[in-house]
């Protein structure tokens, strides 16, 4: 049997040539993922459920008004790292985290940074607090938050309100009870109740300069005065009447002063 060889080497190179323009003809039609237009905007917000700024909608709005939204564009025009810069550049987002998936999407994933207390001093400056003591822009935001008024500077607000806003909203008790604390000229703490027709007085926050020790001393002071006042709730005003006092001291460890409303002495 006599082969041909030139007559078979060119069936191999037709059946390459063939198999090249199929494979051709496949990438045309089907573009790779960078020619390919970004088919959906996944939109991930970390605490979303819990009292933030953000919305899906919202870091929408921020990437649309740059004209970054990265829908319907081009994948290869699409810069996860621009994308990341501007968000963060928001004072209501503590991280962003962008990247293309391999069939077409853009996924992006923002931590948002979480008011604790609504700041309100006597100057008129209206704002929030994170719960690092960060400052956020006053906003549409109009969550139940606890609001703290009066002789309020940013200094005292980082470092003192923060962790008393922390300490409350840590506790379920607390954080439901308590609806604003006010600062006197002398910084003394009074605390509103959101259950009862009165203010209550708990003294002065304990000072000092190192900042862990700081949080820790102002932490036991507020246990030591509001597991006193937890007790004089259950066992002195569920007995005498929420509204028989308008005013608690409780300023002194071994006593607990009471003024009746529309009474000028004391009991």
């Amino acid at each position: 049997m006599i082969i041909n060889w030139k007559k078979t080497a060119f069936c191999a190179i037709d059946a390459a040539l063939a198999v090249y323009l199929v494979v051709a003809a496949t990438s045309f039609d089907k573009p790779n993922g960078e020619q390919r237009s970004c088919g959906k905007v996944e939109i991930n917000i970390s605490d979303s459920n819990n009292a933030g700024f953000l919305s899906a909608n919202e870091i929408k709005t921020i990437l649309q008004r740059k004209n970054v939204y990265p829908l319907n564009k081009p994948l290869r025009d699409v810069n996860p790292r621009s994308i990341e810069e501007l968000l963060t550049a928001s004072p209501f987002v503590n991280s962003a985290e962008c990247f293309k998936t391999n069939d077409g999407n853009v996924c992006i994933n923002v931590t948002q940074r979480m008011p604790i207390i609504r700041i309100i001093n006597n100057k008129g400056n209206d704002y929030y607090l994170d719960e690092k003591g960060g400052t956020l822009p006053n906003s549409k935001y109009t969550s139940d938050l606890i609001i703290a008024t009066g002789n309020i500077n940013g200094w005292f607000a980082k470092y003192y309100i923060a962790p008393v806003a922390n300490y409350l909203m840590d506790s379920e008790l607390w954080s439901n009870q308590i609806e604003q604390i006010n600062v006197l000229s002398d910084r003394g703490i009074e605390l509103v109740p959101r259950v009862g027709d009165h203010v209550v007085f708990i003294g002065y926050l304990p000072q000092e300069r190192n900042n862990k020790l700081r949080e820790k001393k102002i932490s036991d002071f507020l246990n030591k005065k509001l597991t006193r006042l937890e007790k004089f709730y259950r066992y002195g005003l569920s007995t005498a009447g929420w509204n028989k006092y308008e005013y608690i001291n409780m300023e002194f460890d071994n006593q607990i002063i009471c003024r009746r409303h529309n009474a000028g002495k004391t009991s």
